[in-house]
């Protein structure tokens, strides 16, 4: 599946002028996995949203251009606020994330005070800022069995909350979230798959529903996909994430074949940033994403404890 970019100069000349424009401000380009393949491709790091939170609070540069969706850039400017963090694309806000907000988790702390509280990292920094601990789907089990609590409140993904409660004998009380690309991915689409590959292994992200978890073979967040990918001596693979991800796949695995599960596992969000946005954002510094310091102040602390869950 390609993706056309629409840029006042050719691509290659476009990525040139964005290079030497990173250096010019010192600057790092940070990309998700699900960004277009010309965004992947002049990014710094590639990765999910834990190794790009990683990257982000230890990274020595003077700006951070973040090529993903508001809460990841959010993530990158909490724990680094002495740099100027970009998000290329203003309006790239992730449709989970907007399902919750810091409001309705004070009614649901109010109602259940002694649960622990864990909130994806899917969300925006005053619901950090109210939650206990953060987790990306990589590591989710882990930071719900770090908490003490028998009770937890997992917002905002219903079906990660599902995931993770297979695997803990806490409480797990999911909010009614959900990313609309993982969810809308049925069991026919994984029928359909197999018999379209049969020698394929299913690998899906625990944002899909139950149902579709059951008839996988693996379930892993996006990075976790691509080491299994590289590592597997087989060959074929079915990929229930966002396409995107197949880009880096091809780059990083180039002697395995990767097939999507569904063709409509798109984000649009994702796909607002383009190469022109990049060298835009980078010319002009612009926008800027920050965080108010009282809150950047207490999702801090949410994040960093994830963050010290190995």
């Amino acid at each position: 599946m390609t993706y056309i970019e629409k840029t006042s100069l050719d691509t290659k000349a476009l990525k040139e002028k964005i290079l030497q424009l990173k250096k010019e401000r010192n600057a790092v380009i940070l990309a998700h996995n699900y960004q277009i393949g010309d965004v992947q491709d002049i990014a710094d790091f590639t990765g999910d949203s834990l190794e790009l939170a990683r990257k982000a609070a230890n990274l020595d540069a003077d700006v951070i251009v973040f090529c993903g969706v508001d809460f990841m850039a959010e993530t990158a400017a909490i724990l680094s606020p002495e740099k100027i963090v970009l998000l290329p694309a203003a309006d790239a806000n992730c449709p989970m994330a907007e399902m919750i907000t810091a409001g309705e988790l004070r009614v649901l702390k109010e109602r259940f005070p002694d649960a622990g509280v864990v909130c994806y990292v899917n969300t925006s920094a005053e619901v950090k800022a109210e939650s206990d601990i953060c987790c990306t789907s990589s590591n989710a089990v882990k930071v719900v069995e770090s908490l003490d609590a028998q009770q937890v409140i997992f917002v905002p993904d219903r079906n990660l909350g599902s995931y993770v409660a297979r695997f803990t004998d806490k409480q797990i009380m999911p909010w009614e979230g959900f990313c609309f690309v993982h969810d809308r991915i049925t069991p026919d689409d994984v029928i359909t798959a197999r018999e379209r590959h049969p020698e394929a292994e299913v690998l899906v992200h625990p944002e899909c529903r139950a149902e579709v978890v059951d008839l996988a073979d693996y379930v892993y967040s996006t990075s976790g996909m691509i080491n299994h990918v590289c590592r597997r001596e087989k060959k074929e693979f079915i990929i229930g994430t966002e396409v995107g991800i197949i880009h880096r796949m091809e780059k990083d695995c180039p002697d395995k074949q990767c097939y999507p599960l569904s063709e409509n596992a798109i984000c649009i969000t994702m796909k607002k940033t383009d190469l022109q946005k990049v060298y835009n954002s980078l010319e002009s510094l612009t926008p800027i994403v920050t965080v108010p310091e009282d809150v950047a102040d207490k999702a801090r602390l949410a994040i960093q404890r994830m963050l010290d869950i190995k």
